[in-house]
C-alpha cells in the first residue's frame, strides 16, 4: 500500500509498505480521508518528542471497511466508518471509570513517543480495534468525517466546563479547536460566546460560526465578568487572557497544549476562587460529535482549506509548518 512516512524529522516521503494485518477483534479500514492535525505539524520537526521516525502519522480519518477479524460480526465490508484516535486497554482503573482518555496504557494512532509506535492513517489502509470504530451517517462525506475527532475534542472540553443555560463564555484562540468549541458552546446553551484571537480573519470566521462577539487579543482587557473561558492555544499569554476574562468563581478549561510549561497567575486564581480544569482528547464523545455534525449544529466545511492527494502531503506539511496564512484544515486522500 502507499503510505506517507516520516523517515526523519522534516522529511516525509510517499513509500510502499505492507498492508496491516488484523487480529480477530480488528477492523481493516480503507482510508478515504485523513486530516493533518496541528499536533502532527508540531511533531513534524521532533519538537514534541511524540513523533519519533520512522512513523506514518495521521489520526483524523474516515473510510470504508475493507476486512473484519473473525470476532467482528456487526460490521461488513463497504460500511462507511470513522474511528477514535485513542486506543485504551479496557482494564485499568481509569477505563473502569469510563475515563478512557486517561487510560494507563493509552496509545494514540500515528504517534511514537518511545514506549510504543502506532502507525496512523496517512496510508491506504489502517487496522484499528472494533471498539473504537463508528458508523457514519449518509449525510457526512469522508472529508467532513475526517474532522469528527477534532469535534469530539471540542465537545469533551465543553462537557467538562461547568455551564448553565444562558451563561457567558470566552474562547481564547480561534484555530481549528477554538472554532469548534465556539459552536459546541452555542449548542450547550451559552447566550454569549466571545471569541478572542490575534488574527482578524479567524475572528470573522468565529462570528460566522456562532460567536456573539469577536475581539482581537490586544483589546481583550475589555472582556470581563464571564462565567467560563476555554483556552485553546496552550501558551502563557492566552492562558492569562482566559483567566482575566472571568468573574469571581468562574471556570477556565485548558484545552490548548502547545507549551510544556507556562507562567500562571496563581494569586488571581486563588483570590478570585477560579476553577481550573484540564481537558485531554475525548472520552466517548464520538457519537455525540457525529450527531451534532449530521444535524448541522456543528459545521466543518468552512474550516477545510484544501483536499489533496496523499502524494502531495509533503508539500502541504511544509506549508502548514511555515504557518502559511489562510490555512486551517488540510485533508489528504490516500
Amino acid at each position: 500500500m502507499n503510505a506517507l512516512l516520516l523517515k526523519d524529522y522534516l522529511k516525509l516521503e510517499l513509500v510502499r509498505m505492507p498492508e496491516p494485518t488484523i487480529s480477530a477483534t480488528d477492523v481493516l479500514v480503507r482510508v478515504r480521508a485523513c486530516g493533518i492535525c496541528g499536533s502532527d505539524v508540531h511533531g513534524f520537526d521532533g519538537a514534541t518528542g511524540r513523533r519519533i521516525p520512522p512513523l506514518v502519522m495521521g489520526h483524523e480519518a474516515a473510510g470504508e471497511v475493507a476486512a473484519v477479524g473473525a470476532g467482528v460480526a456487526d460490521l461488513r465490508v463497504g460500511d462507511r466508518v470513522t474511528f477514535d484516535s485513542t486506543i485504551s486497554c479496557g482494564r485499568c482503573p481509569y477505563c473502569a471509570r469510563g475515563q478512557v482518555n486517561l487510560c494507563d496504557h493509552r496509545e494514540v494512532l500515528g504517534v511514537s513517543p518511545g514506549p510504543y509506535r502506532r502507525h496512523g492513517a496517512f496510508a491506504e489502509y489502517i487496522a484499528v480495534p472494533r471498539p473504537i470504530v463508528y458508523r457514519l451517517p449518509d449525510q457526512l462525506t469522508f472529508e467532513q468525517a475526517a474532522l469528527i475527532e477534532a469535534v469530539s475534542v471540542a465537545v469533551h472540553a465543553v462537557a467538562l466546563t461547568p455551564l448553565r443555560p444562558q451563561d457567558s463564555a470566552a474562547v481564547v484562540g480561534s484555530g481549528m479547536i477554538g472554532l469548534l468549541v465556539v459552536q459546541a458552546l452555542r449548542h450547550a446553551g451559552c447566550a454569549r460566546v466571545v471569541a478572542i484571537d490575534t488574527n482578524d480573519e479567524r475572528l470573522r470566521l468565529a462570528r460566522q460560526l456562532g460567536a456573539t462577539e469577536a475581539v482581537n487579543a490586544r483589546d481583550a482587557s475589555a472582556v470581563r465578568g464571564l462565567d467560563a473561558a476555554l483556552e485553546c492555544v496552550g501558551a502563557s499569554e492566552p492562558v492569562g487572557t482566559a483567566i482575566a476574562c472571568l468573574r469571581k468563581g468562574g471556570a477556565v478549561t485548558l484545552v490548548g497544549n502547545l507549551a510544556a510549561h507556562i507562567e500562571f497567575p496563581l494569586q488571581t486564581v486563588v483570590t478570585r476562587q477560579i476553577r481550573v480544569q484540564g481537558s485531554c482528547a475525548s472520552s466517548g464523545e464520538y457519537p455525540a460529535a457525529i450527531e451534532l455534525m449530521a444535524s448541522g449544529a456543528i459545521q466543518v466545511d468552512p474550516l477545510i482549506s484544501a483536499v489533496a492527494p496523499l502524494a502531495e502531503g509533503p508539500a502541504w506539511f511544509d506549508r502548514l509548518y511555515r504557518h502559511e496564512p489562510g490555512l486551517m484544515k488540510v485533508i489528504l486522500t490516500p
